[in-house]
C-alpha cells in the first residue's frame, strides 16, 4: 500500500466575499502524479500553495508524514541575485562529484542545453541578478529536481520553455519516483505525464483517474449524467472528445477510459473543421495570393536569422511554427506584418515579398497591448465593432463573443485596469478577431489562458476562414488548431514537417547528436596516440584512487574546521589548522583538474 504524503482534510479558502475552496478533502501518496486544472481564478494556486503549507487554510488542516522532502515552484522564485547559478544549482559540489552524477548532467543538459550553459555567457559562474524571469525560472526548476524532493509540487513549469524543454520535462518526471502536483496549462504535457487529475471548480475539487485524454471524456459522461452544465460548454467539451478520439493518435498512446462509451458519446458530433469549405470561402474572401515570398532573407540587427527563403501562404492555409529559440520565428512574422502594413512597399533587406491586395491582417504579439484601465471590458470590444461576421452565415454582437471568451455579463463591466494578465490576453485576442481579419498570426496565443479559455478559442478558430500561422510551445494548440507544421531549426532555412511536431523533436535530436560529434578535439586526430585497454584501465584506478583521497580530504577539512570552531581564542592553534586547510586546499584543486584530464580522455 502506497504510503500517504500530505492530507488536506475539511479544507475552506475565502478571499473577500469568495469562497477558493470548500470543505476540500484530498490526499497525495507515493507515486501519485496529479494534473490541477480549472479556470483561472478558481483556485488553483492556492490550492497547491495551502497543500505545501505556503499559505494557511481558513478552516480545515493540512498534514504533511514526517520527514517528507518537499519541492516547490512558485510563480516567483526566491533565487538569490547575487548568486551565481553554480551556488544555487550545485551548491558547494566539487565539479568531479556533479559532472559524474548522471541526474544532475541530464537536468543541465534538458534546461540549458549543456553542462557549460551555453544561453549564459559565464556559464554555471553567471550571477542570477541581472538574467530574465524564463532564465531564473529555469534555474530554479533545476535547482528543484538535483535537490530530489519526495513531493514535488509545479506552478506552471512549462511557462518559459520550448517544444524540446516540455518535452525533456515531461520524460524525466516520468522516470522519477517523486509523487508529483502540477497546475499547468499545457494538456499534452497532462497527458504525458499524469495519472490522476484534479478539476477546481467554484470552491469545489473534481477528481478523475487517468491523464488529460481521460479527464475530458470523464467530465463530458459526468455533466451529460447530471445535466448540470448549459449546452454549450456540453458540447464544447464532446467537440474537443471528438477531436482526442478522432484526432492525432500521439495525443495518448494507451487510452485509458472506455473507448466504446467514449465513441458513443461522439457519434453525433462531427469534425472539428471542415477544410474544404472553409478554403473556399477563404480563397472568395482573399483570392489567390496571400503572401508570397521571392528569396526573402531575415535579419536580427547583424544577425542573419532566414536566408534566401521562397515560400507561399496561400488562402485558408493554417500554418503551426515552430523552432529553437533565437531562429527567426518571430522575425518572420514581424517582417510579413510590416510588409502588409505598408502594402508591400517596405520590404526585407533581401527578397521580396508579395502581398495580397484584399489581406486584412491581424497579429496577436507576445506583448499584450495597452488599453485605456478606465474603459469596461465590452466598451473596449464595441469600439472595434458591434458585431463580428463569423462566416457561413454566423454573427455575433461584441457582449456574446465577450461571453465566449469567458466574460460573464458581470464581467463585460469590469474596468480593463482590473482584470488579471490573462484576462487583459483573452481580451486582446477577442478585439482582434471582432476587427473581422482574414488573415491570423499569433505569437503565443496560449500565455496566460486557462485550459477552458483555450478550448473556446480553438473552437472560435474551428469555423474561422482566413489564412493562420501560429508560434506557439503549446504542442497541443498547435496540432489542435493547424493543418500543416513548418520549422525553423536554426540553420537559416524554412522546412515543412510531414509528420508535425514528432518529427521537429526528432530532427533536432540527430541535430545535437551531430553537434556533439562533431566537437573538435584539444587538439589535431593525429597527435592523439590510440588509447589501449592496459591505458584504459590504468586510467580508471587512477580515477578511483583520486576519489577516494578526496573523499579523505573532505573528511579531514571537515575535522580541521571542528577544531578551529573548538579552540577559538587560541590565535597560534588557529593559525597551524588554518594552514593545514590551506595546503589541503591546493591538493583538493590538483586533484580535481587531474580528475577532470582523466573523464575527458
Amino acid at each position: 500500500m502506497a504510503t500517504n504524503l500530505v492530507n488536506l482534510e475539511a479544507v475552506d479558502k475565502v478571499y473577500g466575499t469568495r469562497a477558493l475552496l470548500d470543505g476540500v478533502s484530498l490526499g497525495v501518496n507515493e507515486g501519485d502524479r496529479i494534473g490541477v486544472v480549472g479556470r483561472n481564478g478558481d483556485g488553483k494556486t492556492t490550492l497547491i500553495r495551502i497543500l505545501a503549507k505556503l499559505e494557511e487554510a481558513d478552516k480545515g488542516r493540512v498534514t504533511h508524514s514526517g520527514g517528507l522532502r518537499l519541492g516547490v515552484l512558485t510563480q516567483h522564485d526566491s533565487l538569490d541575485p547575487a548568486a551565481t547559478i553554480r551556488h544555487e544549482v550545485i551548491r558547494d559540489m566539487a565539479d568531479h562529484e556533479w559532472a559524474g552524477n548522471a541526474k544532475i548532467r541530464d537536468v543541465l543538459t534538458g534546461l540549458f542545453g549543456g553542462l557549460d550553459l551555453p544561453g549564459f555567457a559565464d556559464g554555471l559562474d553567471t550571477v542570477i541578478g541581472p538574467l530574465s524571469g524564463g532564465e531564473r525560472r529555469r534555474i530554479a526548476l533545476a535547482k528543484l529536481l538535483i535537490a530530489e524532493p519526495d513531493l514535488i509540487v509545479l506552478d506552471e513549469p512549462t511557462n518559459h520553455l520550448d517544444v524540446e524543454g516540455i518535452s525533456w520535462l515531461a520524460r524525466h518526471l516520468r522516470e522519477r519516483r517523486s509523487a508529483l502536483v502540477c497546475v499547468t496549462h499545457d494538456r499534452w504535457f497532462l497527458d504525458q505525464v499524469c495519472t490522476r487529475m484534479w478539476d477546481v471548480q467554484r470552491g469545489t475539487v473534481f477528481e478523475y483517474e487517468g491523464g488529460y485524454s481521460d479527464y475530458v471524456f470523464a467530465r463530458a459522461e459526468r455533466e451529460r449524467i447530471a445535466a448540470t452544465e448549459e449546452a454549450k460548454r456540453q458540447n464544447l467539451v464532446r467537440k474537443e472528445l471528438a477531436w482526442l478520439r478522432r484526432g492525432a493518435p500521439a495525443r495518448t498512446s494507451k487510452p485509458r477510459f472506455r473507448i466504446e462509451a467514449a465513441n458513443e458519446l461522439i457519434a453525433d458530433v462531427p469534425p472539428p473543421r471542415d477544410s474544404a469549405e472553409l478554403m473556399k470561402f477563404a480563397s472568395s474572401r482573399l483570392g489567390r495570393t496571400v503572401f508570397d515570398l521571392e528569396n526573402v532573407s531575415v535579419s536580427a540587427g547583424p544577425k542573419e536569422l532566414i536566408k534566401h527563403l521562397t515560400w507561399q501562404l496561400g488562402p485558408g492555409d493554417r500554418i503551426g511554427l515552430v523552432g529553437v529559440n533565437g531562429a527567426g520565428k518571430t522575425s518572420l512574422l514581424r517582417a510579413l506584418a510590416q510588409a502588409a502594413r505598408t502594402e508591400g512597399e517596405e520590404q526585407p533587406a533581401a527578397g521580396r515579398i508579395v502581398v495580397g491586395r484584399t489581406v486584412k491582417l491581424a497579429y496577436l504579439s507576445q506583448e499584450v497591448g495597452e488599453l485605456d484601465p478606465a474603459l469596461r471590458v465590452l466598451e473596449a470590444v464595441q469600439r472595434v465593432r458591434e458585431r463580428v461576421d463569423l462566416g457561413k452565415g454566423r454573427e455575433m454582437t461584441a457582449g456574446q463573443l465577450c461571453e465566449k471568451f469567458g466574460f460573464t455579463k458581470e464581467k463585460q463591466w469590469t474596468p480593463v485596469g482590473d482584470l488579471s494578465g490573462g484576462e487583459r490576453r483573452r481580451l486582446q485576442i477577442l478585439r482582434l478577431l471582432m476587427d473581422e481579419p482574414n488573415v491570423l498570426f499569433l505569437d503565443e496565443p496560449t500565455n496566460d489562458l486557462d485550459i477552458e479559455t483555450l478550448t473556446q478559442l480553438e473552437d472560435l478558430l474551428d469555423g474561422w476562414p482566413g489564412s493562420m500561422i501560429v508560434i506557439s510551445h503549446d504542442r497541443y494548440f498547435v496540432e489542435r488548431t493547424t493543418d500543416r507544421v513548418f520549422a525553423l531549426l536554426g540553420d537559416k532555412a524554412l522546412r515543412m514537417l510531414p509528420r508535425g511536431l514528432d518529427e521537429y523533436l526528432e530532427r533536432r535530436q540527430r541535430v545535437l547528436e551531430a553537434a556533439a560529434a562533431a566537437a573538435p578535439a584539444p587538439v589535431a586526430a593525429a597527435d592523439v596516440p590510440v588509447k589501449s585497454a592496459a591505458d584504459a584501465r590504468a586510467a580508471k584506478k587512477e580515477l578511483q584512487k583520486i576519489e577516494r583521497r578526496l573523499d579523505r580530504i573532505s573528511e579531514t577539512e571537515a575535522k580541521l574546521h571542528a577544531r578551529i570552531a573548538e579552540q577559538a581564542t587560541d590565535f597560534e592553534a588557529v593559525a597551524k589548522l588554518d594552514a593545514e586547510l590551506r595546503e589541503l586546499a591546493g591538493e583538493r584543486e590538483e586533484l580535481e583538474l587531474r580528475w577532470l584530464e582523466l573523464a575527458e580522455d
